[in-house]
């Protein structure tokens, strides 16, 4: 290490705090004290520009996005600590390496990232940006300092386990520490967790074979762009590529390149495919695939994706810079000269003329050894052979295999309606199908020359993965065209529908989008849509939907915030070729809202996105993370039930003990959890105690509880503690470890049940009363056990402490609970309350005839009132019937 010791770390509101600092010939690191295993703060050398003094023991490291100040305890000691910090960052790019994970930019970083997302780590109060790269997992304290590169600390994981705990969380134990991560979601920590254990798994992963390769010189670096230790290859192109070349080869195909790890497919890598790696080697390689690269078209290990698999693409697909063979366009004679090569150790004649025309599988004339393979055989030339064999399929087009298929369907067939789930495996044909040149071709058979059909990428519109076995096959996916036609394909293999979906994909989504292409997408197309500010006019966009998240990328490639779909306010559809949403902007005050227009050009193709769209903004199970939320995280079925009860039921008596009907309370649930949005409670119509009943059931059935089965048993233990203020602070300390939803839902609970005992003098129900009834709901118990009771209790009782209500919060709970015991006396006394008035309501026209006079209270809003209007007037609402409400003043005007 050339140096560490103690600083004053960067001042936070003008004060130094003193850390251990540690720099290495990648990162200037701080720590609470030296020993700390991980750290506070990470800073990566290649990001610092220049470091100097600023007077007082302090220097200042200025890095391409930020400045941090540290002081030493004398001048002596600043002025090594610069001395130093200057050598390594000169040296740093004096040489020039590869960077490193956390001095990237966007795009490359992104791209390197196995995994990337926001993750709760227990001991921080908001979610951490987490990422998976290679051996190491790094942590950011959010998504913007992942793009500056600044980070908090990484984790070596070849000391690491991962343990799933419950259906969200999962464990990172290492030896110095226990990373406790939850997600939003058991599909979501089931990724986590795997690309964890990939971590672990290349971590201590066997690097023999990568070594053995690297004895050659020319193997030591990328075959493509020159990045050192490269620990990927193309086992049939015999190229050894870094790991970002790698992702851009699959790209191509395994009919061009088979991409295999020298570190994890230690299966592959036989004897013989060593020998024939360090025999041939990267230089040979290049002398024939890239013999003519003019230097403006060469890439460099800093190179982005676009420019990679362009280059790519035109080495390996198009043979752009290849050395041709002299027997280039006889096909005759490139497959004689094969056969007489394959008989002797030279394996540059073999490659170049493999790869030039000739056929692996061509006719020898020997009826003994009918293929070249045979010949290799019976010459023993072992390593000929298995070049052979990494090649029998080379020089197909890019993308073939066999696939099943099922004829388009199109807007003007059958009867218009998308393509039935019921479809069984017989109604398929196995087709053979190939991706080239921008064409999506299907053949009788893999020899036939004729496809059955084409499709033009340029005409693709939208693409679906299909759940697994929708179709009666494992795995299938849907192509959408601007024709309105609906092709349908399905593979044998969920990986294999994968690759093909990502390639199709890359064939048809514009540059613009790119960003897209790296999510695990159901349904991936473009639409025209209307939004924000630009409303005048509809622009084109891509949409991807990812589980109950829409993504959308404009056509100038401006990537919107993802809509958590679950959020929506409100879901319509309008002449069969629009939908407007209504959901809270991410990351914006929760009055302020966007509403997208999304238009469809082609009805097929529109209706899958609004049904999948209705889909995911529905609940999908029985957890909390998993309903219809409003926009401050809590499901709307428990918002919509407290609202009512705070509006209908506070000085009802036994509110909560009393039992509602249970045929109705079961209705009212089922409803609920179909669509909380279309569900309207109103006085007359629903029973207080229906009501609070359906909010009992629906916590006490919820999936995993609201305090989630791997912390209830600590609520229920902080009970013992007899000191108020520990007990308060552990109840705190357990809040913060809940997930965000089931924190929100909590608190607007407790809130509610605060309310309610507030008015425990008309309703008899205090706050013991409450605890005893919601005690065993929420932990989900049989009742025996009191420790249940008194927690729900403890956090009425400690509302504020506990969930930190501050006075002006406190305020406006108190008004409103003043302004409901004034709507109550007036009503219960008969008088009319203060600010009631009578106002004349026209019916679409300003007539004698269609006017109503209508007693208007404060509290009624404008739905309420049109309802009230179409209700004298017997008019049924049908359900594309859209009524608007207006106020006009005495001039008139609206």
């Amino acid at each position: 290490i050339p140096s560490n010791g103690s600083l004053w770390s960067p001042p936070r509101s003008y004060i130094y705090q003193k850390r251990w600092v540690k720099l290495d010939t990648d990162y200037l690191r701080y720590f609470d004290s030296e020993k700390d295993t991980y750290s506070k703060r990470l800073i990566p050398i290649s990001s610092i520009s220049h470091v100097s003094s600023i007077g007082d023991q302090k220097f200042e490291v200025v890095t391409n996005n930020r400045n941090f100040t540290f002081r030493a305890e004398n001048d002596a000691d600043r002025n090594e600590w610069i001395w130093t910090l200057q050598q390594i960052a000169e040296e740093r790019k004096s040489k020039a390496p590869a960077r490193t994970l956390m001095s990237l930019a966007t795009d490359s970083a992104t791209e390197l990232a196995d995994k990337s997302g926001f993750l709760e780590l227990r001991g921080f109060k908001h979610k951490l940006f987490v990422v998976v790269a290679g051996d190491k997992v790094f942590l950011y304290k959010n998504a913007e300092d992942y793009q500056l590169g600044i980070g908090i600390t990484y984790i070596e994981m070849n000391v690491g386990n991962v343990k799933e705990v419950d259906r969200r969380s999962f464990d990172l134990t290492t030896p110095y520490r226990i990373f406790s991560f939850s997600a939003d979601s058991e599909q979501e920590k089931e990724e986590w967790v795997e690309a964890m254990q990939q971590s672990i798994t290349e971590a201590l992963c066997n690097s023999e074979v990568a070594e053995r390769i690297w004895a050659v010189e020319s193997n030591r670096f990328c075959a493509d762009c020159g990045s050192p230790k490269p620990d990927w290859a193309s086992v049939n192109l015999c190229v050894v590529i870094c790991k970002r070349c790698a992702g851009e080869h699959r790209g191509l195909g395994p009919g061009i390149t088979k991409v295999r790890s020298l570190k994890l497919d230690r299966k592959v890598w036989t004897e013989e495919l060593i020998e024939l790696f360090q025999q041939f080697g990267n230089i040979t390689a290049n002398q024939f695939w890239a013999a003519n690269v003019p230097p403006s078209e060469a890439i460099s290990p800093t190179s982005g994706s676009q420019e990679r698999r362009r280059f790519l693409i035109a080495k390996y697909r198009e043979g752009k810079y290849r050395h041709y063979h002299p027997l280039f366009g006889n096909q005759e004679e490139l497959d004689r000269a094969l056969c007489a090569a394959v008989t002797t150790s030279d394996l540059a004649e073999t490659q170049a003329l493999l790869f030039c025309g000739a056929s692996v599988t061509c006719d020898t004339g020997d009826p003994r050894c009918p293929t070249p393979l045979a010949l290799a055989e019976r010459s023993g030339q072992r390593l000929q052979m298995e070049f052979l064999l990494h090649n029998k399929t080379s020089g197909a087009p890019s993308g073939c295999c066999w696939c099943w298929f099922v004829g388009c369907h199109g807007v003007g067939q059958s009867s218009g309606r998308l393509l039935s789930a019921l479809l069984c495996c017989a109604e398929f044909s196995r087709r053979w199908c190939t991706l080239q040149d921008g064409v999506l071709s299907y053949y009788e058979n893999d020899r036939n020359t004729v496809p059955n059909g084409e499709i033009r990428v340029e005409e693709i519109v939208c693409l679906v993965n299909n759940p697994l076995h929708a179709h009666g096959i494992e795995s299938t996916f849907e192509v959408y065209t601007e024709a309105d036609r609906l092709y349908l394909f399905g593979l044998e293999s969920p990986d294999s529908a994968r690759e093909w979906l990502k390639s199709i994909a890359k064939s048809f989504v514009h540059t613009c989008a790119e960003e897209l292409l790296a999510l695990d997408f159901e349904r991936l197309g473009r639409l025209r849509y209307k939004g924000g500010l630009t409303l005048e006019r509809a622009q084109e966009g891509w949409f991807a939907l990812v589980g109950s998240m829409l993504h959308v990328c404009s056509e100038d490639g401006h990537r919107q915030e993802p809509l958590q779909l679950r959020k929506l306010q409100e879901l319509c559809e309008g002449g069969g070729k629009k939908v407007g949403e209504k959901a809270p902007q991410p990351n914006t005050p929760p009055c302020s809202g966007v509403t997208l227009y999304i238009q469809g050009e082609r009805k097929l193709d529109f209706l899958g996105w609004v049904h999948a769209i209705q889909k995911a903004a529905g609940s999908s199970g029985d957890t909390l993370s998993e309903q219809q939320l409003t926009e401050s995280d809590v499901p709307l079925l428990v918002d919509r039930c407290i609202d009512y009860i705070t509006q209908c039921g506070l000085t009802s008596e036994g509110i909560y003990r009393k039992s509602g009907q249970n045929s109705k309370t079961t209705s009212l649930l089922e409803m609920l959890q179909r669509d909380a949005r279309c569900v309207r409670l109103k006085e007359g119509e629903h029973q207080v105690d229906d009501v609070a009943n359906t909010l009992k059931r629906f916590f006490r059935d919820l999936g995993d509880g609201l305090f989630t089965r791997r912390w209830a048993p600590d609520w229920l233990w902080a009970t013992a503690l007899e000191d108020e203020e520990t007990k308060v602070g552990e109840y705190r300390q357990l809040l913060a470890a809940l997930p965000p939803v089931n924190q929100a839902t909590l608190k607007a609970l407790i809130n509610h049940l605060f309310r309610v005992q507030c008015f425990s003098g008309e309703n008899q129900m205090n706050t013991h009363n409450l605890a005893i009834v919601f005690g065993p709901t929420l932990f989900q118990t049989d009742g025996k056990d009191y420790k249940a009771g008194r927690v729900v209790e403890d956090l009425i009782s400690h509302y504020v402490e506990i969930f930190n209500v501050n006075d002006q919060e406190m305020k406006k709970q108190q008004d409103e609970i003043t302004a409901i015991m004034k709507m109550r006396e007036a009503s219960s006394s008969g008088t009319q309350q203060a600010g009631d008035f009578i106002c004349t309501v026209y019916l679409e026209e300003k007539k004698t005839e269609t006017e109503q006079h209508v007693k208007i209270p404060a509290t009624m809003t404008a739905e309420e009132l049109t309802f009230e209007i179409l209700d004298r007037r017997k008019i049924v609402m049908k359900e594309k019937d859209y009524w608007s409400c207006f106020e006009v003043n005495e001039r008139e005007e609206a």
